[in-house]
């Protein structure tokens, strides 16, 4: 599944590089009855989608169920700016052996493996579901070479 770059300087193994190398939470915008909200959440990378955990009655989840379609962002809050954001499709993947593989991934990728965080996510995972972001569209942006003497 491949990405649908919309605009920005990078091309899509840019994008995809960036993706994977980058420990920024993801900011997830939802829809709601009330609006929007920008949630962050741990992701990584794989098989050309974002894939993140939450609980099952999460608000994420909850928004997610009435609308799969969000927006996001990967881009860090210090200069130099640069990073990608676009839109996705949400498939919640109610599995609970995915959900703790997805988790254990995050863990690991985040670097929590053997602390305490580790131990109490891992023991609500009876009740974690895995979200899988496909149907990428990205834009990238990088200012790195107009800040570099900042």
């Amino acid at each position: 599944m491949a990405i649908e770059v919309t605009s920005g300087p990078w091309h899509v193994d840019e994008i995809e590089r960036w993706l994977q190398e980058t420990l920024i939470p993801v900011r997830l915008a939802t829809s709601g009855i009330r609006g929007p909200l920008v949630q962050s959440l741990w992701y990584f990378f794989e098989d050309g989608a974002l894939w993140c955990a939450t609980q099952r009655e999460s608000v994420v989840a909850q928004r997610v169920r009435r609308d799969s379609r969000v927006g996001w962002e990967i881009s860090p809050d210090q200069p130099p700016y640069r990073g990608v954001r676009g839109q996705g499709t949400v498939e919640i993947v109610d599995d609970s052996r995915r959900a703790e593989e997805v988790l254990c991934k995050l863990i690991d990728r985040y670097g929590q493996s053997g602390t305490d965080l580790e131990a109490w996510l891992l023991g609500r995972v009876s009740t974690e579901i895995a979200l899988r972001i496909t149907d990428l569209t990205a834009t990238s942006w990088d200012f790195s070479r107009r800040m570099a003497d900042r």
